[in-house]
């Protein structure tokens, strides 16, 4: 029988990143499970109300990635959850920089922590399709063995590189613990606030001229429960997590309810710059490129492996357009913005054309 009481499910846990929005959901979670007899918080900061409440059944420690060697040896962890992962770089909390300090050497840190840790015999890492990369030359779809055929442009796919081939390192030095990766296609859902939530509230939507790209999400509920279950059960490997079936990027503008404003490429970080203006989140070469050539994956192995198929791609997206169906509307100055935005698409196009005669 293993510490936690039930074959498979961990003693002790230790969830990184409670912090923030999912780190706290996964760790309260896990708080819930009476398999689980302990769950351990960590995180630097303290989390907001909201998620202190949340949080009501988990014990938590402020502590950074580089001091968590101590913490895992004298509590006697049997598994580590990591979910300190920062997706777009914050220019009030120190920009690129210290979102490659977080996700990297956090990372690097984490595993040297969990390579000293005698009793550890699982660990989930929070991964995402950005693995891929993207590309012209991409296939219709990628399965978990598809190699990038370039190194991604944005910081957070070179940073999910990065986080894997150290997560590689480990299993072999560690062969006696589970190791799992989750790739995650982008969060989305009734309650999911992320960059791409918030790209697809807009009442303007900026998009690539002539580029209509196939996405893929996971609903967040079904997230949730794919980590829950990595943790209780014994799922080693690396698995693509998304929902079935795909979506246009104008379909899904459509089903928003939302105004398109298609620009060229090169005029795309302007459309951001605007946006993040009037207050619709920040935009980085990672969100660019996947409007630009969108990214489908093979859901197969975790279907077959976990028994679980999350609810479709369009399903989820629907359940976010109900819960945000007339959250905003478009006023008079955005419309301005918009026709704005288009005309300045035009006079590019026609300008790219020129160029050419």
């Amino acid at each position: 029988m293993t510490p936690g009481g039930t074959p498979g499910a961990p003693g002790v846990v230790v969830v990184t990143g409670v912090g923030r929005y999912l780190g706290a959901h996964v760790a309260a979670r896990l708080a819930a499970d009476p398999r689980i007899d302990r769950v351990i918080g960590v995180d630097p900061a303290s989390p907001n109300p909201e998620l202190a409440d949340l949080l009501s059944g988990v014990e938590r420690v402020r502590l950074d990635l580089d001091s968590l060697g101590s913490l895992l040896v004298d509590l006697d962890v049997d598994a580590v959850v990591h979910l300190a992962l920062v997706s777009a770089p914050d220019s009030q909390q120190g920009g690129r920089a210290a979102m490659k300090e977080q996700n990297v050497i956090g990372t690097m840190q984490l595993l040297a922590a969990c390579q000293r840790a005698p009793r550890l015999r699982k660990l989930v890492v929070r991964s995402s399709t950005a693995a891929y990369g993207v590309s012209f030359r991409d296939p219709a779809v990628f399965t978990e063995e598809t190699e990038p055929r370039e190194v991604p442009r944005g910081g957070f796919g070179r940073d999910i590189l990065d986080i894997e081939g150290y997560v590689r390192g480990f299993r072999r030095r560690r062969p006696d613990v589970t190791a799992t990766v989750l790739r995650f296609a982008p969060f989305i859902g009734s309650t999911a606030d992320t960059t791409l939530t918030r790209y697809f509230a807009q009442p303007v939507v900026p998009t690539v001229f002539g580029r209509d790209p196939r996405l893929q999400f996971v609903h967040f509920d079904d997230a949730l429960k794919v980590l829950h279950r990595s943790v209780a059960e014994e799922h080693a490997g690396t698995y693509n997590v998304a929902g079935p079936g795909v979506l246009s990027l104008s379909q899904a503008i459509r089903r928003a309810g939302r105004v398109a404003v298609p620009v060229l490429e090169p005029g795309l970080a302007g459309v951001a710059a605007i946006a993040r203006s009037m207050g619709f989140g920040r935009y980085g070469l990672d969100q660019v490129d996947l409007f630009v050539h969108g990214r489908v994956v093979d859901t197969t192995r975790l279907e077959r492996e976990y028994g679980f198929t999350p609810r479709s791609t369009a399903a989820a997206f629907d359940d976010f357009i109900r819960a945000h169906h007339g959250g905003v509307v478009v006023t008079r100055d955005q419309l301005a913005t918009a026709e704005q935005l288009v005309l300045e698409g035009i006079r590019q196009v026609r300008a790219a054309v020129r160029e050419r005669s």
